[in-house]
């Protein structure tokens, strides 16, 4: 019995060190299983961040926003930090008041319309009334008595807005321009008024129809450049000329001149000492929508500028002089010459930088011809585009045009026939 007892306990002991080399291995292993799984689970997790992060940065770097709840907008809002938008009237410039003085409006509202002064006499030609309606008249304005005291018609095939003219100080000549309402197609045809008689004859057609040509008489020849080509917004660099003497071409065709600097249309052209002056404008203007019975005028993208050309005497080379004090258009027949200076009565500038509205201009410019200088000498009774200016006895006049919306908008709103004038002291 001892001898088994001892067998017993000798089997009994074996066993145990087995069970325990068992649990042992079995615990070994099983550290072994989760390190395994601890690095895999680390791996994987490594990898889904990297590729998160590599996503986001992707994402980031492609489209960088910014949100804003409204509940922190609205906190935002109260300590000040609401988006300021640029002043509608950020483009106004420093400028003198003028004791301005209304006068008689004239007969008929006009917008792109022309004008030429011949002594006391005002010669107001077609334009717009409304988008939908041209005139086909001419208006006169006594400067002497300050009346209205005269119309008559302009011959039916002759454009009725965007007028190029100039005068010899009897006749005046027109070229090309818009004929009909909205934006139709323009016209080569050019004619001449005798204001003695009152009669038109026609002259040789342009050699190209344009919009708003810079047209001015220099040195004996009717000089025609730039405007807007037959689509109404692709800017000419063209020059044309043809002699003329009391109210008759004295060529059979226009000639080819040095082209201008800077095409487009609604450009001052001011010849006075022997030089030939070509100021601001614009590149581009609407346009007949594709497809429109009636050409129902569309909006295109406008460039104005502020340039100032002067051409030599011998006609062979522009020189750029100082720009405008802003960018301004709409300006063909918003001049006067006074005391060696040209005088500029308000326009359009650029569009608003965040609107995209049109501006206009309510400011008056003066070109010193004797420094090519230019300052801001007052300010129009509100701003206004394509003013017609005439002066006299010491007063600047001005009628016309497309106003503005009030004196915090500078928008255009109303087409307007009113006529002011103030005393200029330069």
């Amino acid at each position: 019995m001892g001898k088994n007892l001892h067998h017993h306990h000798q089997h009994q002991s074996k066993s145990n060190n087995s069970q325990t080399k068992f649990i042992f291995v079995l615990f070994f292993f099983c550290l072994l299983g989760l390190a395994c799984i601890i690095d895999l689970f680390w791996a994987s997790s490594s990898s889904f961040s990297s590729s998160y992060l590599r996503f986001a940065s992707n994402w980031v770097s492609q489209k960088p926003r910014i949100f804003v709840s409204q509940q922190q907008q609205n906190v935002d809002d109260k300590i000040g930090k609401k988006k300021r938008f640029l002043s509608a009237t950020f483009a106004d410039l420093p400028a003198p008041d003028l004791a301005w003085e209304q006068m008689p409006s004239a007969p008929v509202p006009r917008l792109d319309g022309s004008a030429i002064q011949i002594n006391n006499l005002f010669y107001v030609l077609s334009g717009y009334g409304t988008l939908d309606h041209v005139h086909s008249h001419v208006d006169v304005f006594n400067f002497t008595d300050n009346t209205w005291c005269a119309k008559f018609d302009t011959p039916k095939d002759m454009a009725n807005s965007h007028l190029g003219v100039a005068s010899d100080g009897r006749y005046i000549y027109v070229v090309s321009g818009q004929y009909g309402p909205q934006c139709r197609a323009p016209t080569s045809r050019t004619y001449v008024l005798d204001t003695q008689t009152r009669e038109w004859q026609s002259l040789p057609p342009l050699p190209a129809p344009r919009y708003a040509p810079a047209t001015q008489l220099w040195k004996g020849r009717l000089h025609v450049m730039g405007g807007s080509k037959e689509n109404r917004h692709t800017p000419g660099l063209e020059h044309w000329s043809i002699a003329v003497k009391d109210g008759k071409a004295l060529d059979k065709e226009w000639r080819t001149e040095i082209p201008i600097p800077r095409g487009g249309p609604h450009r001052a052209c001011v010849a006075i000492n022997d030089r030939l002056f070509v100021i601001g404008g614009q590149e581009g203007d609407f346009m007949a929508k594709p497809g429109s019975p009636i050409f129902k005028c569309s909006r295109r993208h406008e460039v104005v500028y502020g340039d100032v050309d002067m051409l030599d005497a011998e006609m062979k080379k522009w020189e750029v002089l100082p720009p405008l004090p802003k960018p301004n258009s709409h300006i063909e027949c918003s001049w006067v010459v006074v005391n060696n200076s040209i005088i500029i009565t308000g326009g359009t500038t650029e569009k608003h930088p965040e609107t995209k509205r049109m501006i206009l201009v309510g400011e008056v410019f003066q070109f010193h011809l004797d420094s090519l200088t230019w300052s801001v000498i007052g300010k129009l009774p509100y701003r206004v585009k394509t003013t017609l200016a005439g002066f006299w006895d010491g007063y600047l006049y001005f009628t016309s045009g497309q106003r503005d919306r009030g004196p915090d908008n500078p928008q255009p709103k109303k087409v307007i026939g009113e006529l002011w004038r103030t005393k200029l002291n330069i």
